[in-house]
């Protein structure tokens, strides 16, 4: 088990694996499933605040961009294709 706060977007999914093997162990109380479950909402939220604060470069913005521009262009093939 985790002893200290998750602070990077991968100790959190560490930790939300650890969690969510422990709740499938029939071992594991319903008051611990229910513990768990506020830990892993709370980790969660975490992980969201730590997308929404990451800054991209400039270069990774532009390579995601580019990589949004073919697979749009790649799936407007197919839509052509598919209605011919």
């Amino acid at each position: 088990m985790a002893t200290a706060a998750p602070h990077s977007f991968e100790d959190i999914t560490a930790r939300l694996d650890e969690i969510i093997t422990t709740v499938r162990s029939k071992d594991t109380s319903l008051e611990r499933s229910l513990d768990l479950f506020d830990e892993a909402i709370s980790l969660g939220s975490k992980a969201v605040e730590l997308v929404d604060s990451f800054d991209m470069s400039p270069a990774e913005a532009e390579m995601l961009a580019e990589g949004v521009g073919e697979d749009a262009a790649g799936d407007h093939d197919n839509e052509a294709a598919s209605t011919q």
